[in-house]
């Protein structure tokens, strides 16, 4: 299924008016709404990602964890972690 994504605005009258028209064509489409609130960008692009990331302040108990997530990187986005399992069985259990 191919995805497109535009802006658009709900008039009092409840009509979906879209910022831009798009090239599919006719036929049903089905459509998901998500209300911009006012920490998402107007445009509904998300934030370019910095060059440097700011590391991560996470308090641990454990004495032993103390330094571990300050150590760590976050997980891409497309990181999948049902794929992450079975490639560690795979490699466990030498499938």
């Amino acid at each position: 299924m191919q995805a497109y994504k535009t802006t658009g605005t709900i008039d009092r009258a409840g009509n979906l008016i879209l910022a831009e028209p798009l090239n599919i064509p006719p036929g049903e489409v089905e459509i998901i709404l998500l209300p911009v609130t006012a920490n998402s960008e107007p445009n509904g692009s998300a934030p370019e990602p910095s060059a440097e990331q700011p590391k991560l302040k996470r308090a641990s108990k454990i004495k032993a964890f103390a330094g571990l997530f300050e150590k760590t990187e976050p997980a891409p986005p497309d990181f999948d972690p049902d794929e992450a399992r079975w490639e560690a069985l795979k490699e466990k259990y030498d499938l």
